[in-house]
C-alpha cells in the first residue's frame, strides 16, 4: 500500500506543474515591452462637429461612440415603439443619419462616415 500511495502524490504533484506551463502563453515583442498597437476598433477617431454635439469632443474609440451614442438614443427615447430597430431621429441624430429615420443597422454606417483618424 505505501507504494501505490508515492505514486498517487507524484502523480497529483505532477499533474499542477504540467497545467501551468500549459496555461501560460507565449509573449509576442509587442506585449513584452508594452507598445502593442491598437487595432482598428480600439484606434481613437476624432468626431465631426455634427456627432461632437452628441458624444463630445475627444478622440474615442468606434465602441465608445457607438455607446453613447445608444445612450442619448435612450436618454431621449428616439426608438420607434412599434419597431424597436428604427430609430427616430431628434435634430443632432438629423445631421449625423443626414435623414429622419435610421435602422439600428444602418447607424454604424452614418458614424463611420464622422470618424476621422
Amino acid at each position: 500500500m505505501a507504494t501505490t500511495t508515492k505514486k498517487t502524490t507524484t502523480t497529483k504533484a505532477a499533474a499542477p506543474k504540467a497545467a501551468a506551463a500549459k496555461a501560460a502563453p507565449a509573449k509576442t515583442a509587442a506585449a513584452k515591452t508594452g507598445t502593442a498597437k491598437p487595432n482598428a476598433l480600439q484606434q481613437p477617431l476624432k468626431p465631426s462637429p455634427e456627432l461632437a454635439a452628441i458624444v463630445g469632443d475627444k478622440p474615442l474609440a468606434r465602441g465608445e461612440v457607438v455607446s453613447k451614442v445608444w445612450e442619448h438614443i435612450k436618454k431621449h427615447n428616439l426608438q420607434n415603439p412599434a419597431n424597436k430597430r428604427e430609430i427616430v431621429a431628434d435634430d443632432k441624430l438629423k445631421k449625423v443619419f443626414g435623414k429622419d429615420k435610421c435602422s439600428m443597422f444602418e447607424m454604424n454606417k452614418h458614424l463611420a462616415a464622422h470618424l476621422k483618424a
